[in-house]
């Protein structure tokens, strides 16, 4: 982590990611590269459906290969990257075959490494594998959730799946949030933790720095008028009124209150439900 002198009150306490230490270029490659516009929370009406988003520093979009088809063709790692639309680090590579692609890194990977997306691939990171030729116990990233589907789950940085368990041609994984699922043991998966694991260590010290990553400000409900949010309202600091903590559309939301659609298509395959709550 890197630290600065507290030549400001919002200096002081700031902290951030010595990229001068793990980067090896700052220009992305130009061919995997294009501009575009931000959905800064909002649908295709232009109606905002995530609140507190919007305005940040414009971005250029990297294409990222999360399906991985190029299967039994070795290929090299030639940079590691910066990308800000996501917290893991990236990484140019070139086949053997001489195509170009980027990826995401998983943790220790370093210039040079060569890589390969088999079946028979050692349990190595950054080698991509079946779910079946993944031993029980082995950290694992950008998981399909359907065959073919392309990488999906454990794509943030410092992230990762446990496999757990093997059982009648599906998988258990341990994710994040502590939840137990199944997936097929046809996914394909890569060995390892996704890279930039500080990313959830940094202290953004300022509201401006916030607004350069296109988070808006939170106002809390009880400060709001009764027309903008359930505990809006009242004179003087007033608590919220009610036994079951609620959003501003009066769903239920915290406390470790249950969420999640009842009859969910993919609750069949949940083994065991996260941990919610101060006991987490």
């Amino acid at each position: 982590m890197k630290r600065y002198k507290p030549t400001s009150k919002s200096r002081r306490g700031m902290t951030g990611i010595d990229y001068a230490t793990i980067l090896t270029t700052t220009k992305p490659e130009k061919s995997l590269t294009h501009g575009f516009k931000r959905a800064v929370g909002r649908n295709n009406s232009g109606i905002i459906t995530t609140r507190h988003k919007g305005s940040g520093h414009k971005r250029l979009f990297r294409e990222i290969d999360f399906t991985y088809e190029k299967i039994d063709i070795p290929y090299t790692l030639t940079t590691v990257e910066y990308d800000p639309n996501r917290s893991g680090f990236i990484g140019l590579v070139q086949y053997k075959d001489g195509e170009k692609r980027y990826i995401l890194l998983p943790k220790g990977m370093t210039v040079g490494t060569t890589l390969i997306n088999s079946p028979k691939a050692d349990i190595t990171a950054g080698n991509r594998l079946p779910l079946s030729s993944i031993p029980v116990g082995t950290f694992v990233y950008n998981v399909e959730v359907k065959p073919k589907g392309g990488a999906k789950l454990a794509r943030s940085g410092g992230n990762y799946i446990e496999v757990v368990a093997k059982d009648a041609g599906m998988v258990d994984l341990k994710m994040p949030s502590s939840e137990v699922r199944k997936v097929k043991e046809t996914c394909w998966a890569s060995v390892g933790t996704v890279s930039n694991d500080e990313n959830r260590l940094v202290n953004l010290g300022k509201a401006g720095r916030s607004r350069w990553l296109g988070i808006r400000p939170t106002v809390r409900g009880t400060a709001q008028n009764p027309v903008d949010h359930p505990y809006g309202g009242g004179e003087g600091v007033q608590g919220r009124g009610r036994r079951r903590a609620i959003s501003v559309y009066g769903k239920p939301t915290g406390k470790g209150q249950k969420s999640r659609t009842p009859k969910k298509y993919s609750n069949k395959y949940i083994v065991s439900r996260r941990k919610v709550g101060k006991k987490k």
